[in-house]
């Protein structure tokens, strides 16, 4: 199958919107992105699939990006970015603190991603847009977020076998999944970002799981962004 290069016109904007540096006009991005968000079955089987992480040092983020073939989970590329974090901790304003990272990393991939899959949320977010959401629409690339905690939502516990898996409900609406990628082991939160729904969310996850907890692009993001961390500890 034929490659699709990352536009270089990709910009860390979206609409004409620049990244935000502070709390105010990050939380008025949010809510004009929020309304444009598309939650919808996914439109055709991925053949390439992304899992992106961020580590801090200081005031620096480091960034992996990791690429796979799919179905088969064959890693083709990775690449990984190391800048100033512009924007500070804010709880609920993750994107604006990881986003210009996440997405300069996506750029340097030869390889388009088909779909990306986050260690944050998606829409279960209260104000319906976790990192997965807007960089996910920022980049305009289906997009899921598959984190280790709950943000927002209730839920009852899912039963022990794998695959097993409840709502994730918020403020009266389905907003993702609490799915259990591994018999007997802890659930993710499963929620869509961008141009994906629930249903589909679940399967991709379940199927770029192998025999870890976390999907295998993100568990090897996460892997390398801490390398990477620990090789400019040790340079410092």
């Amino acid at each position: 199958m034929r490659s699709r290069a990352v536009s270089p016109s990709i910009r860390h904007a979206f609409m004409g919107l620049r990244w935000p540096e502070d709390r105010e006009k990050a939380r008025r991005m949010q809510a004009s992105l929020a309304k444009r968000l598309v939650i919808r079955p996914l439109e055709k089987t991925p053949s390439h699939i992304a899992g992106v992480d961020a580590a801090f040092l200081d005031d620096k983020i480091i960034c992996v990006a990791c690429l796979y073939g799919f179905p088969e989970l064959v890693l083709v590329e990775e690449s990984h970015v190391v800048r100033e974090a512009k924007f500070p901790y804010i709880p609920g304003m993750l994107s604006f603190r990881e986003g210009p990272a996440i997405i300069e990393c996506i750029e340097r991939l030869k390889t388009r991603p088909d779909l990306v899959i986050f260690d944050g949320q998606g829409i279960a977010h209260p104000l319906r847009l976790g990192i997965a959401a807007c960089v996910g629409m920022m980049l305009d690339i289906p997009s899921i977020g598959c984190a280790k905690s709950r943000l927002v939502g209730e839920h009852d516990e899912p039963r022990k076998k794998k695959g097993s898996s409840t709502p994730l409900v918020h403020r009266g609406s389905i907003v993702g999944a609490v799915l259990r990628t591994r018999t007997g082991v802890k659930p993710v939160f499963v929620s869509p970002g961008h141009r994906i729904d629930v249903r589909g969310s679940i399967d991709m996850i379940m199927r770029s799981c192998g025999r870890y907890r976390l999907p295998e692009p993100v568990r090897r993001a996460d892997m390398l962004s801490k390398r990477i961390k620990r090789l400019l500890t040790e340079e410092s």
